[in-house]
């Protein structure tokens, strides 16, 4: 079976059974729908196994259509877009059991020097070092981890505040979260295998700051919710086997929708991804 890391690569190692048509599998789960991250990651690494690798991913964005179902393979097919001096863009669909269910599409930049340089800083928090890990303060809570659970495990993430169990612990939290995550061994150094790799990781956690204020993160959960979308733009070169601080965020939640947002900084500061979000919330049991 290989580490929980060894099975996020092996995940992430598309089938190519035609010239632009690759396969991913889908693992069994005890859950109603497919992670989206993991759909996400796999139509990347799709959309990157057509493009020269001289050019990295600079952005993606993505439409989930319908719930994914655990276990059952998905079909990525690439369209080619375009293919110009300094950009190169590609369409993916995703298809299972002859349906649509997620659709991205990706552009690719020439590395270029430009004159303008800035970028927010990154907030002072802990260390990761001297934060538990999530999966140890879950375990240790619950005595068993949830099933869903099971995804994370390619991953070590640390909550930069404490864990909330109950409603008592919401008084005056603001919609907001932040993690310290990477994976839980060494990635093999191709680039794409990084970025697609954090592409999974990215929707763990990013709609935590929409029902930050409103149910503990761990505790009773008073809503289903699903992603609808999803956006990156990655603009410098990392590791998702290092340390990356996501601090997340979210604006705005009305009409059964909740907005987040989201930056990642390396270990030195660098802010090299931004994310931004929407979900879908819904009241468990039409309360």
């Amino acid at each position: 079976m290989g580490t929980p890391v060894d099975q996020l690569v092996d995940l992430l190692d598309l089938e190519q059974i035609e010239l632009n048509i690759f396969r991913g599998r889908s693992p069994e789960e005890e859950l109603q729908r497919t992670f989206g991250g993991q759909v996400a990651g796999q139509a990347l690494v799709a959309a990157g196994r057509t493009v020269d690798g001289a050019r990295p991913v600079h952005s993606l964005h993505a439409y989930f259509l319908r719930p994914g179902v655990p276990g059952v393979p998905i079909v990525y097919q690439v369209d080619r877009i375009r293919d110009g001096r300094s950009f190169t863009t590609r369409r993916v669909l995703g298809i299972q059991q002859g349906r649509s269910i997620f659709a991205l599409t990706a552009d690719f930049h020439q590395p270029e020097q430009g004159g303008i340089e800035h970028q927010d800083a990154m907030p002072d928090v802990p260390a990761p070092e001297d934060l538990p890990s999530a999966l140890d303060e879950v375990g240790s809570r619950l005595g068993e981890l949830p099933p869903f659970i099971s995804r994370r495990q390619p991953f070590d993430i640390r909550y930069v505040d404490r864990l909330r169990w109950s409603k008592e612990d919401l008084a005056g939290v603001q919609p907001r979260s932040g993690v310290w995550l990477r994976t839980n061994g060494a990635l093999p150094d191709d680039p794409l295998i990084h970025v697609c790799a954090l592409t999974y990781a990215s929707d763990m956690t990013l709609l935590d700051a929409v029902r930050a204020p409103v149910e503990p993160l761990w505790g009773e959960r008073n809503f289903d919710m699903a992603s609808l979308d999803h956006a990156m733009w990655f603009h410098r070169p990392f590791r998702a086997d290092e340390w990356l601080l996501y601090q997340q965020e979210s604006p705005i939640a009305h009409g059964a929708r909740g907005l987040a947002r989201g930056e990642i900084f390396d270990r030195s500061g660098r802010l090299v991804v931004s994310v931004v979000q929407e979900g879908l919330f819904r009241p468990l049991g039409g309360r």
